[in-house]
C-alpha cells in the first residue's frame, strides 16, 4: 500500500478527516495529502478523536495548495466521482475494475482523489486525473460520506493485493453420497428409522449439502461426527 497516497481536495468537517485516516490505517495506507486547506484549518482535537490510533496519518500529511502541484510526482491519479457530464470523463470504471489493473500492473505511485463532501470534484479538478471511478450506490440516496468512500476503495485494492488464501474445494457428488450413506447407516445402527423412510433422509441431506457447497473437509468430519454418535449409542450400557 505504499504507492498509494490519499488525496483529499478541500475537505470541509474535521471529523471526516479523522474518519478517513481511521479507514486508510486499517486497510494498510498511510500516505495523505490534502489539496486547498492548511493543517490549522482543521480542529485537531476532533480529527484525533475520530481517527482513533490512526491520528500519525494526520500528523505527517502533506498540504498543497492546489491539486496539480499535489500530483506532480504520482504516475497515475483516478478521481473518485459518481458525477458523469459533458466535460468529465467519458468514462469510469468500477473499484475492482481499478484494483485489478493496479495489482498487476508496475510500481509506480497512484494517487486516488476524493472530491468535497458537498460537492465532490469540480472538472477541472477531475481533468486533473488520468481517469475517473465511480463506486455504485442506490439512485435513491448515492451520495456517499467521505470516510465511506475512501473506505470502500482502500478495502477493495487491500484485498486485490492480499496472497490468496488457501483454496476452497467443494465436496464432489461421490463425497456428498459418502456424507449420505454414513449419515443413514449410522441413524439405521441406532434404530432411528420406523418405517421405510431411509431414501427419504438421505436425499434430504444430500440435497442440503448439495445446495450449502460443502467442503471436502467438512464432509470428512460429518462422517466422522456420526460415525462417533452410532459408536456411542451402540456401545453404552443399558
Amino acid at each position: 500500500m505504499e504507492r498509494f497516497r490519499i488525496v483529499l481536495v478541500e475537505p470541509q468537517d474535521s471529523g471526516n478527516v479523522g474518519s478517513v485516516c481511521r479507514a486508510m490505517k486499517t486497510m494498510g495506507f498511510s500516505k495523505l495529502r490534502i489539496v486547498g486547506r492548511q493543517r490549522d484549518d482543521f480542529d485537531e482535537n476532533r480529527v484525533r478523536t475520530l481517527s482513533l490510533h490512526a491520528r500519525d496519518l494526520f500528523e505527517e500529511a502533506e498540504f498543497f495548495d492546489n491539486l496539480a502541484v499535489a500530483l506532480e510526482d504520482v504516475s497515475l491519479a483516478a478521481g473518485i466521482t459518481r458525477r458523469t457530464g459533458k466535460f468529465r470523463k467519458y468514462v469510469s470504471i468500477l473499484p475492482e475494475q481499478l484494483a485489478g489493473h493496479l495489482a498487476s500492473s508496475g510500481e509506480g505511485t497512484v494517487a486516488l482523489v476524493f472530491g468535497r463532501e458537498s460537492d465532490g470534484l469540480t472538472d477541472q479538478e477531475l481533468d486533473c486525473c488520468n481517469l475517473a471511478v465511480r463506486i455504485p450506490s442506490s439512485e435513491l440516496f448515492p451520495s456517499l460520506n467521505l470516510s465511506h468512500a475512501v473506505q470502500v476503495i482502500t478495502y477493495t485494492l487491500f484485498r486485490a493485493y492480499q496472497a490468496p488464501s488457501a483454496a476452497y474445494e467443494a465436496a464432489t457428488q461421490h463425497e456428498i453420497l459418502d456424507v449420505e450413506r454414513t449419515i443413514t447407516q449410522s441413524f439405521e445402527s441406532i434404530g432411528f428409522f420406523k418405517q421405510d423412510e431411509k431414501e427419504e433422509v438421505g436425499r434430504f441431506f444430500r440435497d442440503i449439502f448439495s445446495r450449502a457447497l460443502l467442503s471436502g473437509k467438512e464432509a470428512a468430519r460429518l462422517k466422522k461426527m456420526f460415525r462417533k454418535m452410532a459408536g456411542i449409542k451402540i456401545h453404552r450400557p443399558r
